[in-house]
Order: structure tokens, then C-alpha cells, then sequence
């Protein structure tokens, strides 16, 4: 699986339909329509600046992400996909993904997504009960889950879906009981994600307040090593600390992330990572669609921050990402980068802790255990 990390383009369509309590992503509800071919418009201006920054790049994948991307009408797509396609390059077999809500599909926009192309589908299914669907403020049923599933699978060559586990009052039993049914209509990938309580939410005031519980330590890591479980048994193993896919469908887009490639972010609050003029820059956008767009229409972009790295900055991320997979990292391209190797006691002292391993000469991972701990394993190899 080791390769290019590749060039990638994130698009964020930032609104939803509603809230969900547990979100911390950029997301906004509005009651009124949004003016679909205005922001389409100011996607293209954002991209025309992002391509004279890049200059000629041959992008790998595309990633329509949000917010609810399935809320823009087919033909805004088509115009945002057209607009990447007419400054960049796009490989042959470019990974184009939409993430979507089982709420907001039919199948005449589907076909419309596929028509304008897109060739994968990531489904924010969450849970597979309806209990927990409600306490996750989620919109759909089990049923237009499912049949949201059998769409997506009906009409693009590539689909995953995204459950939270670690849920209130959620036992091991239970979950390893929903990811069977799960994998039972999987394609070929899933992503499967702890719920996390982030500061800001609806979810932390209820947790803070003693009306939230969720799973202690332990039980969330036997939660974890249940899932790893599950999935390698039936063929989807881990190749990230939160995805599973069969061997060759793993998210090409993702893997430009935790392989520290170079990616643009457009769109209200993306963030982008870029080699320009010889070094890494990071760029992030204003957050607050309306104004994102006032900023566009003015200055051609929405850009609202962002700094150039120092190659040991660049060395700590390659680290932070790059031990999330299960290939781990290149310690050459490491030491290349922070002008000098890891720290071989340090590594020792996680290796017979059981935290990492080596893979060949040339690489080092997390082990299951030390994926449990990943922070903690990556400040203590970082110092």
C-alpha cells in the first residue's frame, strides 16, 4: 500500500439540515434556500486562486465534504467538479467522493451525482438502531439508512458508510452484534469512529452536567479491539486507526492526509497543505459561509490565516498522521525532514512496552495496543 501520497482537493459545502448534538465540524442550518449558483461561482474564484498558488498539479482525488454535500443540487457539483478539472490535471482514476446523509437521498439525484462524476459515496449512516439514530440528532431511519445503502451501491462503483460506537449504555455484545449486520451490507469500506464529547457541543454541556455517560477507558478500548476484530474476520481490516477496507479500496483521499501529501481546502473553514515556493504552507479559510463568500467576491478568495511550517513542524505531522496507519511511517523521510532520526531508546522503550514495532528496516508502526494510547506514543516519540 506504501505509494505517492498524492494531490488532493477538499471541497466544504457547510450546511445541514440540522445540528447534530455531537458535531464540532464547520456546519450551519439555514431556513431560507442557499443561493446554490452564487456559491458554485465562488468556489470557481477560490479555486483560481488556490491553482496560481499550486501552479500545474495532477490532482488524485477530490473529497465533497461538509456539512451536508448531498443537499447541492446535482448541476452545483457538476460545476465545482468542472472548475477543478478545467485548472488541474485530473488523473485517470481519480477518486471522486461525496459524502452524503441517508436523509437527503433519492435516487434521481444520485444518478445525477454519478452523471456529474462523482465515483464514490460516503454514507453518514451512524448507527443501525433507532434508539441511538435519535440521541445522535440523526434525521433518517434504520430503513432509509438501508435503503440509502442499496442506492449508493446500485449506482456508484464505490461506496462507504460511517458508524459512531462507544455510545451511552452501548456493551461490547451489542456493538459486535450491529457491526456483523453492518459489514452485512458493506461494500468495501467503512469508517467507524468512538464517539468523542467535544467542547462546544450539545453533547459536553450534557456530559458536564452528569446527563451524558458514556463508556470508561477500558471498556472503550474493548470496544476498539472488538471492532478490529470484527472487521479483520470478515475481510475489512484496519488500514487506519478509525477505517477498515478490503485490500485496494482504501480512501485514497484520506491516504493523502495520513501519507502527508499536499492537499487545497475551498470552501467556509478548509484547510489546505501545500508545498509552495519550495516549503509547506498551511492555509484556512473563514468559517462563516456568508462572509466566506463576501470575502470571495471581493478578494478571490476566503483565506482568513494560515503560516509556513519549519521542516521540524512538518516532521512532527508526517509523524502525527502517519502513525494513524497501519503501514506506519518511512523513518528516512522522517529524519529527512526533522534532520534527524527517532530517538532509538525512545522507540526501544515503546517497542518492549509493546506500543510499536518495526516493519522491515525501513518503517515504524503503532501496534494495536499502542493505537489504543496514540497520543500519548506519538508526544513521547516527538520529544
Amino acid at each position: 500500500m506504501n505509494g505517492s501520497p498524492g494531490f488532493g482537493v477538499y471541497v466544504h459545502w457547510p450546511f445541514c439540515a440540522a445540528k447534530c448534538p455531537y458535531c464540532d465540524f464547520n456546519s450551519h442550518v439555514r431556513h431560507q434556500p442557499i443561493d446554490q449558483p452564487r456559491f458554485a461561482a465562488a468556489f470557481a474564484r477560490e479555486l483560481d486562486t488556490m491553482r496560481a498558488r499550486t501552479g500545474p498539479r495532477t490532482v488524485s482525488s477530490i473529497f465533497l465534504g461538509g456539512g451536508t454535500p448531498s443537499l447541492m443540487e446535482p448541476g452545483t457539483v457538476a460545476g465545482i467538479l468542472d472548475a477543478i478539472a478545467e485548472k488541474w490535471a485530473l488523473a485517470e482514476d481519480a477518486e471522486i467522493t461525496l459524502e452524503a446523509n441517508p436523509s437527503s437521498v433519492e435516487a434521481e439525484r444520485f444518478r445525477g451525482y454519478r452523471r456529474a462524476g462523482v465515483n464514490r459515496v460516503s454514507l453518514g449512516v451512524q448507527a443501525l438502531n433507532e434508539k441511538d439514530l435519535r440521541l445522535l440528532g440523526r434525521l433518517h431511519s434504520v430503513d432509509e439508512a438501508l435503503h440509502a445503502i442499496t442506492l449508493a451501491r446500485e449506482t456508484f462503483p464505490r461506496l462507504s458508510f460511517d458508524l459512531i460506537y462507544a455510545r451511552p449504555e452501548q456493551s461490547v455484545e451489542a456493538w459486535k452484534a450491529e457491526l456483523e449486520q453492518a459489514i452485512g451490507y458493506a461494500a468495501d469500506h467503512l469508517s467507524l469512529y468512538q464517539l468523542t464529547i467535544e467542547e462546544g457541543t450539545p453533547f459536553f454541556a450534557l456530559h458536564q452536567m452528569g446527563r451524558l455517560n458514556v463508556p470508561d477507558v477500558d471498556l472503550a478500548a474493548d470496544l476498539y479491539h472488538a471492532t478490529q476484530e470484527v472487521t479483520a474476520s470478515h475481510g475489512l481490516p484496519a488500514y487506519e486507526i478509525s477505517n477498515h477496507a478490503k485490500p485496494g479500496a482504501e480512501s485514497r483521499h484520506n491516504l493523502v492526509y495520513w501519507r502527508y501529501g499536499e492537499y487545497i481546502g475551498v470552501g467556509p473553514g478548509a484547510h489546505g497543505r501545500f508545498i509552495e515556493e519550495g516549503h509547506r504552507v498551511v492555509t484556512f479559510t473563514e468559517k462563516y459561509p456568508e462572509k466566506w463568500l463576501e470575502l470571495v467576491e471581493r478578494d478571490g478568495h476566503g483565506v482568513s490565516g494560515g503560516e509556513t511550517l519549519t521542516s521540524v513542524e512538518e516532521a512532527d505531522e508526517l509523524l502525527l498522521m502517519g502513525l494513524r496507519l497501519t503501514e506506519g511511517i518511512d523513518l528516512q523521510r522522517y529524519e529527512a525532514l526533522a534532520g534527524r532520526p527517532l530517538a532509538p531508546a525512545r522507540i526501544g522503550v515503546l517497542r518492549d512496552e509493546g506500543f510499536v514495532e518495526p516493519v522491515g528496516n525501513s518503517r515504524l508502526r503503532a501496534t494495536p495496543a499502542g493505537m489504543v494510547v496514540l497520543d500519548a506514543v506519538v508526544a513521547d516519540l516527538a520529544r
